[in-house]
């Protein structure tokens, strides 16, 4: 018989429910569908996540209406004394895909359930066998009672997971990742398509986040900490604590895929949140913080050749990845500030990604990316200054480095000149250790000299780059993992979360990158599936890059003869320059609340910052050596509307 149309349980016609759930687990099965399975793992587990969810609810629905029943026969029971034996209403269960067998002649008869046997009760109750067969006779059955209405308690809005047992609903958020998508992101590859365009899917993603942020100097910052701003002493925001509400971390995501033939897939994504500010912005009555453009980016993919083509704005190739290269795999803290911890290498930027993959294990990505370039200086210097004269010249160069916003930028913040890309050459390797990585990054410095005395400018390009590696490897179990990552080379500060700066001035008035190099460390746990547990450390440290000018001081990035008396009291002139920064983060997400109507989860973040400064003296040939520090608090809860 057909196991989509003529199944029957005890002589009667499986409903219909059980029809289409039964035939979606027997397609999924099929050697055609196989296939597509193997080349489409992110949407196979999408399906078994919407089926797992589908078979929980089943089966809650037919537990309480076999315990109604059950109570409804025992009631009833004294009233039909005539009956010579009535058992009570029973589940039967089908294993999908394997046929029953039978005992004695003619009844079949269907293996017993287990737990986490994949097998799911098909309820018997209010329906009675033709016949029941006992050795060679055949007795003829009692008709069945007419089936009487009966009041049934609607599921839970939400169910608590820690007093689940064997429970039928499953999580719909994964935690078991070193970097978990609903976390960092979005995880909207492992949820079902919400409607279909043509041939065209549609999934929606996000979460609603709400934040308490506390540090404990005031940065007036919304929920992102600018590191490398942790104000020194002569700051009266230096010991000046810090409490912030925020929303803005509220994000939203759209995923459209298409799949042309079975190996080719096409994707379109875009993801936002309320990280913008426009000129009207204030936090007095509206808190109109405006939406921007986190992610914005289409791929192409030809599974066959293992060809990945990605354009359009998303994280950085230079970012650590938790397996192979690809988008939305990045290997991200996962914290709720939203510049990240120190340490790590990562940004958001415009760019054109070309990846090749053998068998899903080895990967090569290129990616040329857009470039911006950070400058800074001892002294006071804008785009169009004119720096302190070297030794022996009478006169420095004027330089220009960056313009003014222009139509559809920011008319407030600096462009830098850029001759050209970054150019990011990454390979990586997925093996049962781990997934490790290791990339080059190439950079260009532009800027116009104006030389003293003269009338006419020249241009002068500078190269700069660096080298970078990354981990994530399980230890010894899947419930700790190890994550670290490292980039060092000349120029590269603008790919760390404190923005040491990647460019400064030579004597002649050409770029000099500044020498970096930056790593992270962190330990993520899972005592439990519905806990996340993470600390991390990471460190951002640079070089000096100075010239000795006519008035005998050094000028550059990195002088070690500033007077910094002032750094150390308050109202001070401190003109320190970020030699290093450490720091050190630990926290948790919890799971708590899990349903057919979404999920929500609680976060707990703590960053330690340590911010040490390039040595300088206090006008008396006495060294001075400033340092200073900083406390950030997260408290964070998130609803997640479609994780069901």
């Amino acid at each position: 018989m057909s196991p989509f149309g003529g199944l029957t349980i005890a002589g009667n016609r499986l409903p219909r429910r059980y029809r289409l759930l039964l035939g979606a687990v027997f397609f999924i099965g099929s050697p055609v569908t196989a296939f597509a399975q193997s080349a489409d793992d992110q949407e196979l587990a999408a399906i078994k996540a919407e089926m797992r969810m589908l078979e929980g609810r089943l089966q809650a629905i037919e537990q309480r209406r076999h315990a109604a029943t059950a109570s409804q026969t025992a009631h009833s029971a004294p009233a039909k004394s005539s009956v010579i034996h009535k058992s009570a209403p029973k589940v039967e269960t089908a294993r999908v895909g394997a046929a029953p067998h039978t005992s004695g002649r003619n009844a079949p008869v269907y293996p017993a359930a287990s737990a986490g046997s994949g097998i799911m009760p098909v309820s018997t109750a209010g329906f009675a066998p033709a016949a029941v067969s006992g050795g060679d006779a055949t007795v003829p059955s009692a008709p069945a009672p007419a089936a009487t209405e009966v009041h049934q308690t609607p599921p839970p809005l939400f169910q608590w997971l820690g007093n689940q047992r064997n429970e039928a609903h499953r999580t719909s958020i994964d935690l078991s990742s070193s970097s978990p998508l609903a976390i960092t992101q979005t995880e909207v590859d492992h949820l079902p398509p919400i409607f279909q365009i043509g041939n065209l899917t549609v999934r929606l993603g996000g979460f609603v986040d709400f934040s308490n942020i506390w540090r404990s100097s005031n940065m007036t910052s919304g929920p992102a900490t600018a590191w490398n701003n942790f104000p020194y002493a002569n700051s009266p925001n230096h010991g000046l604590s810090e409490e912030r509400f925020s929303a803005q971390l509220t994000r939203f995501s759209t995923l459209l895929e298409a799949n042309p033939t079975k190996s080719v897939r096409l994707q379109a994504y875009v993801e936002s949140d309320f990280g913008g500010s426009g000129g009207t912005t204030n936090s007095v009555q509206i808190n109109g913080y405006t939406p921007r453009l986190r992610q914005g980016y289409f791929t192409f993919t030809e599974k066959n050749w293992g060809l990945h083509v990605l354009m359009g704005q998303a994280w950085s190739l230079t970012t650590n990845y938790a397996k192979g290269v690809i988008p939305r795999q990045e290997q991200l803290p996962a914290v709720t500030d939203n510049n990240q911890i120190p340490g790590i290498t990562f940004t958001r930027v415009p760019q054109i990604r070309i990846a090749k993959d053998w068998d899903r294990k080895y990967w090569i990505a290129l990616s040329i990316e857009d470039p911006q370039a950070t400058v800074g200086f001892s002294d006071a210097l804008s785009s169009g200054g004119t720096l302190p004269a070297s030794y022996g010249r009478l006169a420095g160069p004027r330089v220009y480095y960056a313009n003014s916003g222009g139509v559809l930028l920011n008319p407030n913040t600096q462009y830098s000149y850029n001759p050209a890309p970054d150019i990011v050459l990454k390979t990586a390797v997925d093996t049962s250790f781990g997934h490790y990585e290791v990339f080059g990054l190439a950079r260009w410095f532009r800027g116009l000299v104006q030389p003293a005395g003269e009338n006419h400018t020249h241009k002068s390009t500078q190269f700069g780059g660096g080298v970078g590696a990354g981990m994530t490897v399980p230890l010894g179990t899947d419930k700790l993992q190890l994550t670290g990552n490292v980039l060092a080379g000349q120029g590269v500060g603008r790919y760390g979360p404190s923005l040491i700066p990647d460019t400064t001035f030579d004597h002649n008035g050409n770029p000099s990158p500044v020498p970096e190099i930056m790593g992270s460390l962190g330990l993520v746990g899972h005592p439990a599936k519905s806990v996340l547990l993470y600390t991390y450390g990471g460190v951002e440290s640079a070089g000096r890059r100075t010239y000795l000018g006519a008035d005998g001081f050094q000028h550059g990035y990195g002088a070690t003869d500033l007077n910094l008396s002032g750094c150390e009291y308050e109202f001070g002139t401190c003109s320190a320059q970020t030699r290093t920064l450490a720091s050190l983060t630990t926290g948790g997400w919890w799971h708590f609340l899990d349903g057919h109507y979404g999920s929500v989860m609680g976060g707990l973040q703590y960053t330690y910052i340590r911010k040490f400064a390039f040595k300088g003296n206090d006008g008396a040939d006495h060294a001075v050596d400033p340092t200073t520090y900083g406390h950030t608090v997260y408290v964070t809860f998130r609803y997640y509307p479609f994780q069901q």
